[in-house]
């Protein structure tokens, strides 16, 4: 969905796909998915397929072993071929193309604030990076992931914050990292960074070049809500909010808009339904649950 985008929206960089190795292009039958897509993303949008190892992350939990697969993104580092690559995450939809971004001044990497943690963390978020391939820094990152001196909830976000916390280029939040949230909130001070702006979603939507779903609890777009919880976390009317007569309800048009343009793109795209709501709330040790933040 994301290389469908960047080809409709005119960008001209080339497009790469890190995939897991253990994947094959061969479609085996109508209901293999993974090879179809791999196959529709190199022969109708470009894409250069790349197979890798996952890198992953081994952490302790409830007394068993867990793993989590995000420093995989670290591989993006190691692609030498190009002199700037522009790694995001796929629960995003691309609202304008980015090709401008390759002609900022050099910088190892340039990340953005993560701005919904302000003003008590100083932190970046590894949701978007622009970053200069280098087989030096791939090392030292993929060697921070497996040191055994990596405390159990460190995973890529803090590794990226600790080595380049102090060094990275600041990219602006508002372009490149507006959160879904954003229309479920009142308060706009992180997101503008001031106290004195006044909030015009429509504006702030026109002006964004990616939208990131980041709406907890309410799960991800690929996964239906549940009726009970959406009610109570769906955003709120400007006016008489939950009566007859409210008004003023456009932050909640627009965020009923962005997640099912997102379904109804997955589903033009990649051929792909919605996962079932979860249960809500879980009962005491289910799996069920909604999504986490970032």
């Amino acid at each position: 969905m994301v290389f469908e985008a960047l080809e409709r929206l005119g960008s001209k960089a080339d497009r790469i796909l890190l995939y897991n190795q253990e994947w094959d292009l061969d479609i085996a039958n109508k209901s293999d998915r993974d090879s179809q897509l791999l196959v529709k993303a190199s022969n109708w949008y470009g894409v250069k397929l790349v197979p890798i190892e996952v890198q992953k992350f081994e952490a302790e939990k409830d007394g068993e072993d867990t793993w989590d697969a995000s420093a995989t993104k670290f591989l993006a580092f190691n692609q030498t071929r190009y002199e700037r690559i522009l790694h995001f995450d796929s629960d995003v939809t691309v609202l304008q193309h980015m090709d401008d971004l390759f002609l900022l001044p050099q910088a190892s990497v340039a990340m953005m604030r993560a701005y919904w943690s302000l003003p008590n963390l100083r932190t970046l978020t590894s949701l978007f990076i622009l970053l200069e391939p280098s087989e030096v820094e791939t090392e030292r990152l993929i060697m921070a992931a497996r040191a055994k001196t990596r405390k159990s909830n460190e995973y890529d976000m803090e590794i990226l914050n600790s080595i380049y916390g102090d060094s990275a280029m600041i990219l602006p939040h508002q372009r490149y990292g507006l959160l879904s949230g954003e229309f479920r909130s009142i308060n706009h001070t992180n997101f503008f960074g001031n106290d004195y702006q006044k909030w015009d979603p429509d504006r702030v939507l026109r002006e964004a070049h990616l939208l990131h779903f980041s709406d907890w609890p309410i799960p991800k777009p690929w996964v239906m809500w549940p009726t009970n919880l959406l009610q109570q976390e769906k955003p709120r009317c400007l006016t008489n909010p939950g009566t007859a007569s409210e008004a003023g309800c456009r932050d909640r048009e627009i965020w009923f808009e962005l997640y099912n343009d997102f379904r109804r793109r997955r589903k033009d795209i990649c051929a792909l339904l919605s996962v079932p709501a979860p249960e809500w709330p879980p009962r005491m040790g289910s799996n069920s649950t909604a999504s986490s933040n970032l």
